[in-house]
């Protein structure tokens, strides 16, 4: 079983490769999205919509996800709209969600507004 990690433990850790071993279960999901509240699973990815004013701040998010994402080398699927951007995250090589999935989502929870 997977120990479960804070907010501020994801926030600080980092991505690493992983496999379907890593693949974490139903409850092991259950507990975690607990230290990533507002994160939903949702057709096997953890999934989080994003509200914005406008289409700037939209992609200035956006931008700021992609920084996050390139520096753990784990990159999530994004859905950007004018005011809005959905950002889910799954890992290919464990055929599922991982702690990397929500390590990446603590540090995008952690972004400053705007």
């Amino acid at each position: 079983m997977t120990a479960i990690l804070t907010a501020q433990q994801l926030r600080a850790a980092h991505c690493s490769p992983a496999s379907a071993a890593d693949r974490l279960n139903d409850d092991e999901l259950v507990r975690q999205c607990a230290a990533t509240a507002q994160w939903r699973v949702v057709d096997g990815m953890l999934e989080r919509t994003f509200a914005f004013g406008d289409f700037h701040h939209t992609m200035a998010f956006a931008n700021r996800v992609a920084a996050i994402a390139n520096g753990e080398d784990h990159h999530p699927q994004m859905v950007v709209e004018y005011g809005r951007c959905t950002v889910r995250f799954n890992t290919h090589s464990a055929g599922g969600i991982t702690r990397n999935d929500f390590v990446c989502a603590a540090k995008i929870d952690a972004l400053p507004p705007g």
